[in-house]
């Protein structure tokens, strides 16, 4: 019998999907700690090129050598464990691939670890829900370069279509490379979901829009920009309750959740000294949106709120789209930003082009803004490429940015990633920055010492 030429464990909704993908173009091996679950998924989807294991033992005599095994399941502890119950079934130039959402860190520690035994690891973040996995996800791989083009005839027939007759994986770089990015990507994602937030708030809040004119607003923001987050945020706003003409969007709890990659990218831009504002305020607005009792407690507390005339409607999203687009790019800058200086740290050797290029499908955060950030990073980037970058911030743009911004404050509607994404661009603006108050203060209090504008060295003044 012919041997399977990929192997996937865990068969959760991602890993069931990936592996009907991957069956398609490859034959394919599954295993579930579960033994039901395995039986079940081959009695629904089983065919010549899909078949399950009961044992590791036997999974793992199904697959041709080099080895080459997908693990689609819970990232920490869950992946050591499978590992080491895997190690003594694999030998040597094996392929062990972790495809979940796993810290870069324990990416590189285990990367170290397995190099030592024989076997190839390589992390690589997948992008695109169930319905990516299942149809053409983006995918991250970092790690053994050798290992990745053993990979590459199995991976590429399964990733989504960049738009540009290529397909949505490419090699990322050596050790947790992949991780790392797919974590970015994360982060990303996290600020454009909450600006998209704070946009239906003020569009609701302030325009009163029907759930009907939110859905027609969100789509027609989306005819340029192709974005599958403002897609579905369309979508979402026509959704009702089973047997009524009620809404759901309206019966839905304003607490939202997060599963850690936010907060991973957070913690990794202080390490690396990367300012991100925006998304670090998604993932504060989530914190804060399951803090029920402090908001019930604060709900009656008074706000002296200036309450501006507002515009129409129309006005309204005109100045929404403006905001909106504006920060989204700040979003992705500032993700791109933190992937520059991971990348020289770590010795990458990161294409960044082509990381936007491989997010142009399949992946959540997939939208036409990326075309602008794969011109950026180019190799042969031309001037004209950031000249369109900065055009877009000029002019009327700008202004309706900041006159949402004043809106909202004066009528008291939060808007802390749009707040954010204009502060950072206004900090980056500034020839001069209020900072050298700042290192006066601590060169007073603790002797810091500081640099002068006007003479080269260090400098320490005995205040009086």
């Amino acid at each position: 019998m012919q041997k399977a030429e990929i192997g996937v464990i865990g068969l959760a909704v991602m890993g069931a999907n990936l592996a009907r993908n991957l069956a398609r173009h490859n034959k394919t091996v599954v295993f579930n700690r579960t033994t039901e679950k395995t039986t079940e998924f081959i009695n629904k989807f089983g065919s010549e090129n899909l078949t399950g294991s009961k044992t590791l033992k036997e999974f793992t005599a199904n697959l041709s050598t080099p080895r080459k095994i997908i693990m689609m399941v819970k990232s920490g502890d869950p992946v050591d464990q499978f590992i080491a119950k895997l190690l003594p079934h694999l030998s040597k130039n094996d392929i062990l691939i972790d495809g979940g959402n796993s810290l870069y860190t324990d990416t590189i520690r285990r990367q170290q670890d397995l190099k030592k035994k024989g076997i190839h690891f390589i992390g690589m973040g997948i992008s695109g829900g169930e319905e990516g996995a299942l149809n053409g996800p983006s995918m991250m791989p970092g790690g053994d370069k050798n290992a990745y083009k053993k990979l590459e005839k199995i991976l590429i027939p399964s990733a989504a279509s960049d738009g540009l007759k290529g397909t949505c994986v490419s090699y990322i770089g050596n050790s947790g490379s992949g991780h790392f990015v797919k974590m970015v990507h994360n982060g990303i994602e996290y600020g454009v979901m909450q600006l998209i937030a704070e946009i239906y708030n003020v569009l609701k809040q302030l325009g009163k829009f029907t759930n009907q004119e939110l859905s027609k607003a969100f789509a027609d923001y989306n005819k340029t920009v192709n974005s599958f987050l403002l897609e579905i945020t369309a979508k979402i706003f026509k959704e009702k309750l089973p047997d009524s003409e009620k809404h759901l969007i309206d019966f839905i709890k304003d607490t939202a959740g997060q599963k850690g990659t936010g907060k991973w990218t957070t913690i990794a831009a202080l390490n690396y000294g990367v300012a991100i504002p925006t998304i670090n305020a998604a993932v504060d607005a989530r914190i804060l949106s399951g803090d029920i009792e402090q908001r019930a407690k604060s709900n009656s507390h008074p706000r002296a709120l200036n309450k501006s005339k507002l515009p129409n409607k129309k006005e309204l999203q005109n100045i929404a789209k403006s905001a909106l687009e504006l920060s989204t790019l700040i979003a992705y800058h500032q993700g791109f930003k933190l992937i520059e200086q991971a990348n020289k740290e770590h010795n990458w050797n990161l294409n960044l082009s082509e990381i936007a290029r491989i997010w142009r499908g399949g992946c959540i955060i997939r939208s036409n803004y990326l075309d602008l950030f794969q011109n950026i990073y180019k190799p042969d980037t031309t001037k004209k490429a950031n000249e369109m970058a900065l055009s877009k911030f000029k002019g009327k743009a700008q202004k309706n940015w900041r006159q949402l911004v004043e809106l909202a404050s004066a009528h008291g509607i939060p808007l802390p990633a749009i707040s954010a994404s204009l502060n950072y661009y206004d900090s980056l603006c500034q020839a001069r920055l209020p900072q050298s108050l700042i290192q006066a203060q601590r060169d007073f209090f603790g002797a810091h010492t500081y640099e002068r504008t006007d003479k080269k060295g260090i400098f320490h003044t005995n205040w009086k």
